[in-house]
Protein backbone atom coordinates (compact mmCIF):
# COMPACT_ATOMS: atom_id res chain seq x y z
CA UNK A 1 0.00 0.00 0.00
CA UNK A 2 1.73 3.23 -0.94
CA UNK A 3 1.89 5.75 1.92
CA UNK A 4 0.56 8.85 2.12
CA UNK A 5 2.78 12.03 1.52
CA UNK A 6 2.24 14.01 5.17
CA UNK A 7 1.38 10.39 6.57
CA UNK A 8 2.76 10.58 10.03
CA UNK A 9 2.99 14.62 10.30
CA UNK A 10 1.04 16.57 12.58
CA UNK A 11 -0.39 19.68 10.74
CA UNK A 12 -1.76 23.13 12.36
CA UNK A 13 -4.04 24.98 10.17
CA UNK A 14 -5.66 28.40 11.41
CA UNK A 15 -8.49 29.55 9.16
CA UNK A 16 -11.30 32.57 9.20
CA UNK A 17 -11.39 35.65 10.62
CA UNK A 18 -11.17 37.09 13.81
CA UNK A 19 -13.62 39.01 15.91
CA UNK A 20 -12.47 42.16 17.94
CA UNK A 21 -15.21 42.75 20.08
CA UNK A 22 -16.00 46.80 20.85
CA UNK A 23 -19.20 46.37 23.55
CA UNK A 24 -21.67 43.38 23.45
CA UNK A 25 -22.98 43.99 20.54
CA UNK A 26 -20.76 45.49 17.66
CA UNK A 27 -17.21 44.24 16.63
CA UNK A 28 -14.81 45.25 14.19
CA UNK A 29 -14.08 41.78 11.72
CA UNK A 30 -12.93 41.09 7.90
CA UNK A 31 -14.17 39.44 4.88
CA UNK A 32 -12.80 35.87 5.39
CA UNK A 33 -15.18 33.08 4.94
CA UNK A 34 -12.65 30.25 6.22
CA UNK A 35 -13.12 28.95 2.59
CA UNK A 36 -8.97 28.30 2.17
CA UNK A 37 -7.94 27.59 5.25
CA UNK A 38 -10.44 24.45 6.02
CA UNK A 39 -10.23 23.03 2.08
CA UNK A 40 -6.32 23.09 3.13
CA UNK A 41 -7.03 21.12 6.53
CA UNK A 42 -9.10 18.80 4.49
CA UNK A 43 -6.25 18.51 1.68
CA UNK A 44 -3.72 17.60 4.91
CA UNK A 45 -5.90 14.87 6.75
CA UNK A 46 -6.65 13.16 3.39
CA UNK A 47 -2.59 13.09 2.93
CA UNK A 48 -2.24 11.04 5.92
CA UNK A 49 -1.40 13.99 8.52
CA UNK A 50 -3.05 14.41 11.99
CA UNK A 51 -4.92 17.85 11.68
CA UNK A 52 -5.65 20.45 14.55
CA UNK A 53 -8.37 23.56 13.11
CA UNK A 54 -8.37 26.37 14.93
CA UNK A 55 -11.06 28.44 13.23
CA UNK A 56 -12.57 32.05 13.70
CA UNK A 57 -16.29 32.63 13.31
CA UNK A 58 -17.27 30.81 10.30
CA UNK A 59 -20.38 28.84 8.51
CA UNK A 60 -17.33 26.79 7.26
CA UNK A 61 -17.63 22.99 8.04
CA UNK A 62 -14.50 20.12 7.87
CA UNK A 63 -15.33 17.42 5.64
CA UNK A 64 -12.76 15.03 6.96
CA UNK A 65 -13.81 13.50 10.07
CA UNK A 66 -10.47 13.15 11.68
CA UNK A 67 -9.90 16.94 12.03
CA UNK A 68 -9.45 18.39 15.14
CA UNK A 69 -11.16 21.42 15.21
CA UNK A 70 -11.17 24.39 17.97
CA UNK A 71 -13.30 27.53 17.59
CA UNK A 72 -12.01 30.50 18.71
CA UNK A 73 -13.62 34.14 18.37
CA UNK A 74 -10.60 37.01 18.59
CA UNK A 75 -7.09 37.35 17.98
CA UNK A 76 -5.52 37.02 21.63
CA UNK A 77 -8.35 33.51 21.57
CA UNK A 78 -6.72 32.50 18.55
CA UNK A 79 -2.78 32.92 19.72
CA UNK A 80 -3.51 31.40 22.65
CA UNK A 81 -4.68 27.55 21.01
CA UNK A 82 -2.15 27.96 18.67
CA UNK A 83 0.53 27.73 21.45
CA UNK A 84 -1.58 25.56 23.65
CA UNK A 85 -1.76 23.23 20.02
CA UNK A 86 1.91 22.85 18.37
CA UNK A 87 4.09 20.43 20.67
CA UNK A 88 4.85 18.08 18.27
CA UNK A 89 3.75 19.84 15.07
CA UNK A 90 5.60 19.82 12.08
CA UNK A 91 3.75 22.43 10.10
CA UNK A 92 1.82 25.56 10.72
CA UNK A 93 -0.25 26.63 8.26
CA UNK A 94 -1.72 30.09 9.11
CA UNK A 95 -4.54 30.52 6.49
CA UNK A 96 -6.42 32.93 9.17
CA UNK A 97 -7.11 36.37 8.53
CA UNK A 98 -6.14 37.99 11.92
CA UNK A 99 -7.21 40.98 12.68
CA UNK A 100 -4.16 43.63 13.29
CA UNK A 101 -5.98 45.71 15.73
CA UNK A 102 -7.85 45.16 18.30
CA UNK A 103 -10.15 48.32 20.36
CA UNK A 104 -8.09 49.62 22.83
CA UNK A 105 -11.25 49.02 25.63
CA UNK A 106 -14.16 46.79 25.56
CA UNK A 107 -17.41 48.59 26.27
CA UNK A 108 -19.55 46.22 29.39
CA UNK A 109 -22.60 47.99 27.84
CA UNK A 110 -23.58 48.72 24.53
CA UNK A 111 -22.00 52.25 23.59
CA UNK A 112 -24.99 54.80 23.01
CA UNK A 113 -24.96 57.30 19.83
CA UNK A 114 -23.99 60.87 20.70
CA UNK A 115 -23.05 63.23 18.89
CA UNK A 116 -21.62 63.24 15.09
CA UNK A 117 -18.30 61.70 15.45
CA UNK A 118 -16.71 58.91 17.63
CA UNK A 119 -12.91 58.02 17.90
CA UNK A 120 -12.07 54.57 18.36
CA UNK A 121 -8.68 53.98 19.97
CA UNK A 122 -6.80 50.57 18.80
CA UNK A 123 -4.03 48.48 19.86
CA UNK A 124 -2.03 46.32 18.14
CA UNK A 125 -2.80 42.03 17.67
CA UNK A 126 0.24 40.21 18.37
CA UNK A 127 1.04 38.61 14.96
CA UNK A 128 0.62 34.92 15.73
CA UNK A 129 2.69 33.73 12.10
CA UNK A 130 5.99 35.32 13.71
CA UNK A 131 5.31 34.22 16.61
CA UNK A 132 5.48 30.76 15.79
CA UNK A 133 8.80 31.30 13.44
CA UNK A 134 10.12 32.97 16.17
CA UNK A 135 10.47 29.84 18.62
CA UNK A 136 13.83 28.48 19.22
CA UNK A 137 12.93 25.53 17.00
CA UNK A 138 9.88 26.19 14.86
CA UNK A 139 8.13 23.83 13.01
CA UNK A 140 7.78 24.77 8.71
CA UNK A 141 5.85 27.87 9.01
CA UNK A 142 3.60 28.54 5.79
CA UNK A 143 1.76 32.35 5.86
CA UNK A 144 -1.04 33.93 3.22
CA UNK A 145 -0.99 37.07 2.40
CA UNK A 146 -4.21 38.68 0.71
CA UNK A 147 -3.05 41.67 -0.66
CA UNK A 148 -5.15 44.73 -3.16
CA UNK A 149 -2.31 46.00 -5.33
CA UNK A 150 1.68 44.94 -5.45
CA UNK A 151 1.17 41.29 -4.13
CA UNK A 152 3.95 40.01 -4.84
CA UNK A 153 6.46 42.56 -3.11
CA UNK A 154 4.26 43.05 -0.70
CA UNK A 155 4.18 39.15 -0.06
CA UNK A 156 7.56 38.81 -0.42
CA UNK A 157 8.15 41.64 2.36
CA UNK A 158 6.11 39.63 4.62
CA UNK A 159 8.21 36.67 4.26
CA UNK A 160 11.23 37.99 4.78
CA UNK A 161 10.19 40.04 8.08
CA UNK A 162 8.07 37.06 9.65
CA UNK A 163 11.31 34.77 8.85
CA UNK A 164 8.58 32.13 7.72
CA UNK A 165 9.64 29.22 4.96
CA UNK A 166 7.06 29.83 2.54
CA UNK A 167 4.25 32.40 1.51
CA UNK A 168 0.87 31.75 -0.60
CA UNK A 169 0.02 35.45 -1.65
CA UNK A 170 -3.25 36.09 -3.57
CA UNK A 171 -5.20 39.53 -4.87
CA UNK A 172 -8.22 40.27 -3.18
CA UNK A 173 -9.15 43.65 -5.05
CA UNK A 174 -12.14 43.88 -7.34
CA UNK A 175 -14.23 41.01 -5.23
CA UNK A 176 -11.34 38.14 -5.75
CA UNK A 177 -10.70 35.99 -2.75
CA UNK A 178 -12.88 36.71 0.16
CA UNK A 179 -15.86 34.54 0.53
CA UNK A 180 -15.37 32.73 -2.98
CA UNK A 181 -14.96 28.90 -3.81
CA UNK A 182 -11.77 29.56 -5.96
CA UNK A 183 -8.54 31.77 -5.72
CA UNK A 184 -5.47 31.71 -7.29
CA UNK A 185 -2.54 31.89 -5.11
CA UNK A 186 1.14 32.83 -5.72
CA UNK A 187 3.70 30.64 -3.98
CA UNK A 188 7.51 32.33 -2.65
CA UNK A 189 9.73 30.59 -1.02
CA UNK A 190 12.51 31.90 1.37
CA UNK A 191 15.39 30.45 -0.68
CA UNK A 192 14.06 32.67 -3.89
CA UNK A 193 11.90 30.22 -5.77
CA UNK A 194 8.53 30.84 -7.00
CA UNK A 195 5.42 29.36 -8.02
CA UNK A 196 1.82 30.47 -9.26
CA UNK A 197 -0.92 28.02 -8.77
CA UNK A 198 -3.25 30.12 -10.93
CA UNK A 199 -7.30 30.42 -10.28
CA UNK A 200 -8.23 27.13 -9.25
CA UNK A 201 -11.02 26.15 -6.99
CA UNK A 202 -10.05 26.86 -3.24
CA UNK A 203 -10.04 22.59 -3.22
CA UNK A 204 -7.55 22.09 -5.89
CA UNK A 205 -5.39 24.85 -4.87
CA UNK A 206 -5.33 23.24 -1.10
CA UNK A 207 -4.39 19.98 -2.46
CA UNK A 208 -1.65 21.40 -4.74
CA UNK A 209 -0.18 23.34 -1.41
CA UNK A 210 -0.10 20.47 0.78
CA UNK A 211 1.88 18.20 -2.02
CA UNK A 212 4.45 21.05 -2.50
CA UNK A 213 4.43 21.07 1.81
CA UNK A 214 5.43 17.80 1.56
CA UNK A 215 7.67 17.97 -0.91
CA UNK A 216 9.75 19.93 1.06
CA UNK A 217 9.66 18.23 3.92
CA UNK A 218 10.90 15.35 2.28
CA UNK A 219 13.32 17.06 0.98
CA UNK A 220 14.36 18.94 4.22
CA UNK A 221 13.87 22.16 2.54
CA UNK A 222 13.41 24.14 5.48
CA UNK A 223 15.53 27.14 4.87
CA UNK A 224 13.57 30.55 6.31
CA UNK A 225 14.14 33.59 4.81
CA UNK A 226 16.68 36.42 6.38
CA UNK A 227 15.47 39.21 8.17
Amino acid sequence: MTELPLSGRKVLVTAGPTYEDIDPVRYLANRSSGKMGFAIADAAAAAGAEVQLVAGPTNCQQQHAGIVRSDVRSALQMLDAVLEKLQGVDVFIACAAVADYRPARLASEKIKKSGTRMQLELVRNPDILATVAALPQPPMTVGFAAETCQVEAHARRKLQQKNIHLIAANCVAGGQGFDRCDNRLLLLYADGRQQDLGLQSKSALADELIQVIATELRAGLLATATP
